[in-house]
């Protein structure tokens, strides 16, 4: 009796779909933020007017993971292994960073947030490594 007719898996090229169709409006939102505030800091002089004096660098440093991740979500389109491990790890960046400031802050909707925009993040790039992990493995 043929193994893989007894214990049905999914398909890879399924996985990788998923994963591209979930991480495209990510990417896209993420460019299209990208793009506003580089075209604000080149018109304006400043890259976010609505921004808040004195925020710390440790405040500021969530988003900029976030992006980074991103990023590594675009680059597993082609490189399923490294964009999602390096998506996966500056996720947990951010969400080590959410939880000490979590405990710092009385505010929970500061940490709600950032939160779920990582869980949103987080689903396709394990997606990505699932994928990579299942196509390198030969029968």
């Amino acid at each position: 009796m043929n193994e893989s007719a007894s214990n049905p898996q999914p398909s890879p090229k399924w996985l990788r779909l998923i994963a591209r169709i979930w991480s495209a409006p990510i990417i896209l939102y993420a460019l299209i933020t990208a793009l506003g505030y580089t075209w604000s800091w080149l018109t304006t002089g400043v890259a976010d007017p609505y921004g808040v004096e004195g925020t710390s660098f440790i405040e500021a440093l969530p988003p900029i993971l976030m992006f980074i991740s991103v990023l590594g979500l675009a680059a597993a389109w082609r490189w399923e292994r490294l964009g999602g491990l390096l998506s996966l790890v500056f996720i947990a960046g951010v969400i080590l960073l959410l939880i000490l400031q979590g405990l710092t802050s009385d505010e929970f909707s500061r940490f709600l947030t950032p939160s779920l925009l990582c869980l949103l993040i987080i689903v396709p790039g394990v997606l990505f490594l699932i994928h990579s992990s299942s196509f390198s493995r030969k029968p």
